[in-house]
């Protein structure tokens, strides 16, 4: 079946850097975009970034912008997001997620438009 699996997360000081994974199996990693999101305590989710099935096309949120890289190998089945700068604000459980009913399809902005989700990975940083 499908599994997204994050890993990668933890504590760190403001200031500090982390490279977030998500492997991938199930399914024809290489066919289809990706895409990060966040949620926060007391909050909604919300778009990080999103990459398509070739890695030619990326899309960012403006609060992160310049900070956050998204890439993806497909030869590993693996999307990353480095996170460098962190913030406070930045502190969530992280989530991957890909949208399989459409192959060489652009990448998604709205969480509502993908279908598969991994389980999250926390991310705390601290000032």
């Amino acid at each position: 079946q499908v599994q997204l699996v994050e890993s990668g997360g933890g504590l760190v000081q403001a200031g500090g850097s982390l490279r977030l994974s998500c492997a991938a199996s199930g399914y024809t990693f290489s066919s289809y975009g990706m895409g990060w999101f966040r949620q926060a305590p007391g909050k909604e989710r919300e778009f990080v970034a999103a990459i398509n099935w070739g890695g030619g096309a990326r899309y960012y949120a403006d609060s992160v912008k310049g900070r956050f890289t998204i890439s993806r190998d497909n030869a590993k089945n693996t999307v990353y997001l480095q996170i460098n700068s962190l913030k406070p604000e930045d502190t969530a459980v992280y989530y991957c997620a890909t949208e399989i009913r459409r192959a060489y399809g652009p990448p998604h902005l709205r969480d509502s438009e993908y279908d598969t989700w991994g389980q999250g990975t926390q991310v705390t940083v601290s000032s």
